[in-house]
């Protein structure tokens, strides 16, 4: 036998160090994370078109506008999320104003708005609809399965997989 067989330096290391489970955030960098802009969002949602845009669109689209403008508050609210951060209260007021300007979508319009999102953007949102599912409101069950099917055909199982399996939360 070699003397390296018997060499007991293994036993010096401590496998428990880099247990899984033990895990401690060193990042402190989310503190100072707000989440989206409730202001900015809000001001989005009840955007009415100039007069200009108003008599250029037909009869028939002029009542979809008057909603405002979802895609730019969709856009805005996952813009900043408060990812970092380990303050509750703001990860809940920001799953709400998601879920909120998810409601505020026709279900035509999902489409389109969810393949105009980026990856990491559509993997936010897909965290954002589970997080939705943890706690339902009135309607919002509705609404977060029509926007689970669109974002599961466009991110695909990986997104599933990606939520399920992240570390940080939102």
């Amino acid at each position: 036998m070699s003397k390296t067989t018997l060499s007991d330096r293994f036993r010096k290391v401590d496998v428990d160090e880099y247990d899984e489970n033990k895990f401690v955030d060193e990042e402190d960098g989310g503190e100072n994370q707000g989440g989206p802009d409730e202001a900015e969002v809000d001001s989005l949602l009840r955007q009415y078109p100039s007069k200009k845009q108003f008599k250029l669109v037909s009869n028939r689209t002029k009542t979809s506008q008057i909603h405002g403008n979802t895609n730019g508050a969709l856009l805005a609210v996952l813009k900043n999320p408060p990812i970092n951060t380990k303050n509750q209260n703001v990860k809940d007021r920001a799953a709400v104003l998601v879920v909120k300007v998810l409601s505020s979508f026709k279900s035509s319009d999902i489409e389109k708005a969810v393949a105009s999102l980026d990856k990491a953007s559509v993997d936010l949102l897909m965290k954002y609809i589970y997080r939705g599912f943890e706690k339902p409101s009135d309607n919002s069950s509705a609404v977060l399965l029509q926007w689970h099917e669109k974002v599961l055909s466009v991110g695909g199982v990986g997104s599933i997989v990606r939520v399920l399996t992240a570390r940080k939360t939102v």
